[in-house]
């Protein structure tokens, strides 16, 4: 969990998502994250205002200057799949993925202090009970798990992302990934025992005494360098499992999953290129 799956899911937000709804979802951005912020501080409508306002210059930038290196990722994806592929290969799409995330929370941290800047106490409370909220609640979901339930869940989570690209699998396609999943190593405890003392950081950091905002921001990049050696032996065991797994299954696939899989690679892009005509249009109109 923890850099891992925040891995898989950069992975997913960029490309599972390539179908006829990524567009709609992307042009709706300025409503839906309001509506998710809400979910653990309720603004009132001066916030509500502030934040429509410092949200738009961000996903302006987000369209501008993300979208094309989406773009550049799917090149280097289409160009692998012309020849074998490798753990390595994998490795390096996924290097891509994670390195988006990265500029994407440094440029999404700038607003996000702004706004929790503007926040009262008691707001701030309620975003501190929402985190120790989910904090139980992942603790009652994953740390309830057998080791039987564990592997079989991490099997069912390859099998239906990589049947969102190819297709129905065949069975020794599914027993490839059956063995990535009964070989991947339980990180949940390590990342809930490191979480947990991250909210504790943060709840002081919260209090907000002068200079905050950088003491946040240094406290975010160090989390990055100073995880457990625990946590970053499984993390990196459990990655290069994951892309060997991947590139043998894309290395297996039939023509028909390889029509697939470049029609949605395909489908991607035609929405991305729309997304960047609409950006470029939209900041032609208002200069």
């Amino acid at each position: 969990m923890g850099r891992f799956c925040r891995t898989c899911l950069v992975c997913s937000l960029l490309l599972v998502g390539a179908c006829s709804s990524t567009t709609f979802f992307y042009n709706r951005l300025d409503f839906i994250l309001p509506w998710y912020l809400d979910d653990y501080a309720q603004l009132n409508r001066e916030q509500e205002k502030y934040l429509d306002e410092i949200l738009a210059p961000f996903l302006a930038w987000h369209r501008s200057e993300e979208l094309p290196r989406y773009l550049e990722i799917l090149d280097q994806i289409e160009q692998s799949l012309d020849q074998p592929l490798t753990a390595q290969d994998i490795a390096a799409i996924s290097a891509e993925f994670e390195n988006a995330w990265f500029r994407l929370e440094g440029e999404a941290l700038d607003w996000l202090l702004d706004l929790g800047g503007r926040l009262t106490d008691e707001q701030m409370q309620d975003f501190m009970q929402e985190l120790r909220e989910q904090q139980r609640e992942f603790e009652e979901k994953y740390l309830t798990r057998s080791d039987e339930k564990f592997h079989q869940e991490s099997y069912e989570s390859l099998l239906d992302n990589m049947q969102d690209y190819l297709g129905r699998l065949n069975s020794d396609q599914r027993q490839l990934l059956r063995d990535a999943g009964d070989g991947l190593l339980r990180s949940d405890r390590i990342w809930l025992r490191e979480r947990e003392l991250w909210l504790q950081q943060l709840a002081v950091l919260l209090q907000r005494e002068p200079g905050w905002e950088q003491r946040v921001r240094d406290a975010i990049a160090a989390r990055n360098d100073t995880v457990s050696p625990e946590y970053l032996h499984v993390y990196e065991h459990n990655l290069r499992l994951v892309h060997s797994a991947i590139a043998q299954l894309l290395n297996s696939r039939t023509p028909r999953q390889d029509k697939r899989l470049r029609q949605k690679l395909a489908d991607l892009r035609e929405d991305l290129e729309t997304l960047i005509a609409q950006g470029k249009k939209a900041a032609a109109k208002a200069a």
